[in-house]
């Protein structure tokens, strides 16, 4: 046993096992340090992974190396794709996993994992020495060295439940909050703040007249996480829905004087895109009804979540309140919801490697970051780890930018825009979206993982075959000509157009009304053209038809992307002192000051930066 690192991880929740497990394979010797090694990867809401733009994430981090995707489709109990009625651009995987099965399959990933080791303990107190961070303390006095140091404490930091009037320290329910710690940090110069976010009642599903709601069943086709890993193997299970009803909301109503979120018990600022069920009544005032989703927290266990119904409202309240929905009326609960303040870093004060700007080795991941949602967490570990190890052997940082991936939007909005509340992702933030699909994450990242020595040979191999499958496929789609008379019948009878002149199979696969699987039946060439994969078949045709079917589409936004890289290639840092440019606005000086771009077009992104103030820096730049 050793007290001396290449990289120390604080904390074990999604972000850190993702940090711990890429700076392990990239060579560093290191430690993950976390408080309950029975509760590595806790779902501490909802025990679902994905969902819109959070699953294009997790299908980035599996194409990159990591693990999210692989132990999500280990423990999947309901697996959905989101948004097949849209365009591809948005189509979002989601899956509900078994809670505890998810913990133990990380756990096996980490013990097997070379170069890393864990430590049960509580961080207290960072060491920094000359404006470099070289260590950590605990609560049991071990001391800690190492080269960089990954902070992903997630809600611990000075943790508040609240349940009504009550509150209790904590950073999980039944869990210790951390003190001292974000203290040790702040005193350097790193500016700290304080976000709410919450949880709902859990239900022992056995209370639950489940006939007098709506089953919502998963799904059973090919698509999943993991580019490389088997399919689901768990019993799938549903989920059910109902609503809140007008006498639920008079109940609420009633507690509000003693909601910590309206009574001034709670000051920071919750979670936008997933308020509680008070702060609905409060937001919605004329809605007579909210959409209210019963889903299973596990294979074999009776507890259910009741997602729509998060909530801090006194405990009687919230058993009163869900006793008014006919499907909840003899509802048993294994405990109430809560809500949890804590402290979090502001992300502008990081590089694009979440590497901090204020002490050197430091970097930073997850909810500390001002993020809620596991996805949004593990991709920032995942980045933080690899680019921990690279600062340990003196290589070059690894930053992927907008139109590479959702990771590459996420942490440039955090870096460049700092948060104001739990930034959530969504398929909107990225103005590239087209080309940031969850169908085409290994196109996109996979070699250029490989390439750093994360993603393993077998995986990129997987990628290569796919690649030349997909291609043979779009060749052949390219290259057979279809004569009228050999397929009109069969274009009748599908409901589109028929010919009027010979045309070739890719031109009929971007009709709205067609694609590969209907064609096969009727062009043989086409039918052993996807045959050939046979274990992932339906993937690989899946990949080849959204690129025939939107490439107009696809080439458009690469141009655009192309474009934005020219101001990407600019780099402005250092370059300017921005208190003395007097042409740029008052406004637009200060925040080029605090956020110190290292681009133009980072600084083009930043709120309070006019376009106008754009053109002074380029002028300025070609003097």
């Amino acid at each position: 046993m050793t007290f001396k690192y290449d990289v120390l991880v604080i904390g074990g929740g999604h972000a850190g096992c993702e940090a711990a497990t890429a700076a392990a394979h990239l060579g560093a010797r290191t430690c993950l340090i976390t408080m309950d090694m029975n509760k590595i990867a806790q779902m501490s809401c909802n025990p679902a992974v994905g969902g819109i733009a959070k699953g294009q994430i997790v299908r980035e981090i599996d194409a990159l190396g990591g693990y999210m995707g692989l132990i999500t489709d280990a423990t999947a109990i309901q697996f959905r794709m989101l948004n097949k009625g849209k365009g591809p651009a948005v189509w979002s995987p989601r899956a509900q996993c078994d809670r505890g099965k998810f913990i133990w399959k990380w756990r096996e990933v980490l013990d097997s994992t070379p170069n890393l080791d864990i430590w049960q303990d509580q961080a207290n107190e960072l060491l920094v020495e000359k404006g470099e961070a070289i260590g950590i303390k605990t609560v049991w006095g071990a001391e800690f060295k190492a080269k960089s140091i990954i902070v992903t404490a997630g809600t611990f930091l000075n943790g508040l439940m609240h349940i009504g009037k009550t509150q209790i320290e904590g950073g999980r329910c039944a869990e210790p909050a951390v003190h001292h710690f974000s203290e040790s940090i702040s005193r350097h110069g790193i500016r700290v703040d304080r976000m709410k976010t919450g949880t709902p009642v859990r239900i022992d599903g056995r209370s639950v007249h489940f006939d007098e709601m709506e089953q919502q069943d998963g799904e059973t086709d090919f698509h999943q996480f993991s580019y490389i890993g088997p399919h689901r193997t768990l019993q799938q299970l549903p989920c059910w829905t109902c609503y809140t009803t007008q006498e639920a909301h008079e109940t609420l109503r009633m507690g509000l004087a003693d909601s910590p979120l309206f009574n001034g018990q709670i000051q920071s600022t919750g979670p936008r895109y997933c308020p509680s069920i008070e702060t609905k009544l409060i937001t919605f005032p004329d809605k007579e009804q909210h959409p209210l989703f019963l889903e299973p927290e596990g294979e074999n266990t009776a507890e259910m979540y009741l997602n729509g119904f998060s909530s801090s409202m006194p405990m009687d309240i919230q058993l009163a309140a869900i006793r008014k929905i006919p499907a909840l009326r003899d509802a048993k609960v294994y405990r109430p919801g809560y809500a949890i303040e804590y402290d979090y870093f502001d992300p502008t004060q990081l590089s694009h490697t979440l590497e901090s700007k204020v002490i050197k080795g430091l970097f930073l991941a997850g909810q500390v970051n001002g993020t809620t949602g596991y996805e949004e967490a593990a991709g920032q570990g995942l980045v933080a780890g690899i680019n921990a190890a690279l600062l340990c052997s003196g290589s070059a940082p690894f930053i992927m930018a907008r139109d590479e991936s959702y990771i590459g939007v996420l942490i440039d909005d955090l870096t460049t825009k700092g948060v104001d509340e739990p930034y959530r992702m969504f398929t909107s933030r990225a103005e590239y979206r087209i080309l940031l699909r969850q169908d085409d994450a290994d196109a996109r990242l996979t070699e250029k993982s490989y390439k750093l020595g994360l993603a393993s040979h077998n995986r990129y191999e997987h990628w290569m075959q796919k690649k030349a499958y997909i291609q043979h496929i779009i060749d052949v789609c390219n290259t057979t000509t279809l004569k009228p008379k050999e397929i009109n019948t069969a274009l009748e009878s599908l409901g589109t157009t028929p010919l009027h002149e010979s045309s070739k199979i890719s031109d009929l696969i971007a009709r709205p009304q067609l694609n590969i699987s209907k064609l096969c039946e009727f062009v043989p060439e086409l039918r052993q053209a996807i045959e050939k994969p046979e274990n992932r078949k339906e993937e690989i045709a899946e990949a080849a038809e959204i690129k025939m079917k939107y490439k107009g589409y696809i080439e458009r936004e690469r141009i655009i992307a192309d474009k934005m890289h020219r101001l990407e290639n600019i780099k402005i840092k250092g370059h300017f002192n921005y208190a003395q440019l007097h042409e740029i606005s008052t406004e637009g000086r200060q925040k080029l000051e605090r956020i110190n771009p290292e681009t133009l077009a980072q600084a083009s992104r930043i709120p309070g930066v006019s376009p106008s103030d754009i053109n002074v820096l380029l002028v300025l730049m070609n003097r």
